[in-house]
């Protein structure tokens, strides 16, 4: 059975993701911090899927080597990884405190950092292993109001692009995804105004759902993209063109 790590597993993209592998018949292996959310979804996983559940805090670096030194214990070989933790403290440059800026980089660029490098490590001895970064399409183009967030996630394409240089010849593939307006947690908070709005920015005009980001993710962890590495896949619906 081959083994996959996913970070920020209790909502959106990564639960959404950690279902579909699930289904395909993988270990599972969720990292979330918020044990409180992640009780209900513990319980359909122990009745569907082979799991095992880390609550750890992704930018705590020791916390991070303590985890997966069990995981590998439990687990052995680690096949892939979706480093899917954010968070997001949106305020303008003149406004913004060090502590929101601090606080996104630390998650949403050093909880990558942390989980690439232990789990690197792992698919070196092993010679093989597929890594997918989770970006945003903030961090090709810029956004108002989120300087920490679009630091963070351009930060994260710039280091999928150097572990691809860096790992391929272990046999690990690492890329990227960059996705749009997606109808998550977080932007179903948004009114409905403002979404229709977006929408007309979008050439589908709709939202993606997480389980569109998920079969992204599938495809490039699966052999099918045995030969794709470093690259940006963006999920967005044509926001961008």
């Amino acid at each position: 059975m081959k083994n996959i790590i996913i970070t920020g597993a209790c909502s959106g993209i990564g639960l959404a993701t950690a279902r579909l592998f699930g289904k395909k018949g993988w270990h599972v292996i969720l990292v979330d911090l918020d044990e409180k959310k992640m009780t209900p979804i513990l319980k359909e996983f122990q009745d569907n899927y082979s799991f095992s559940f880390y609550p750890v805090n992704v930018a705590d670096h020791q916390g991070v080597q303590e985890a997966f030194k069990k995981m590998e214990t439990e687990c052995g070989q680690i096949h892939g990884l979706v480093n899917n933790a954010g968070i997001v403290r949106d305020n303008l440059l003149l406004k913004m405190t060090e502590s929101e800026f601090d606080s996104v980089i630390a998650v949403n660029l050093k909880g990558v950092f942390n989980w690439g490098k232990v789990v690197a490590e792992n698919m070196k001895t092993h010679q093989s292993g597929a890594i997918v970064n989770i970006s945003s399409v903030c961090g090709l183009f810029g956004n108002v109001g989120q300087t920490n967030y679009v630091a963070s996630k351009w930060g994260v394409i710039g280091m999928t692009k150097t572990w691809a240089k860096e790992l391929g010849r272990y046999g690990i593939r690492c890329n990227a995804i960059a996705p749009g307006f997606i109808e998550t947690e977080m932007i179903q908070s948004i009114p409905e105004s403002i979404q229709k709005a977006m929408h007309q920015k979008i050439a589908l005009n709709r939202g993606g759902k997480p389980e569109e980001v998920a079969e992204s993710i599938d495809f490039l962890i699966s052999d099918q993209a045995s030969f794709v590495t470093g690259c940006v896949l963006e999920v967005t619906g044509g926001m961008t063109l």
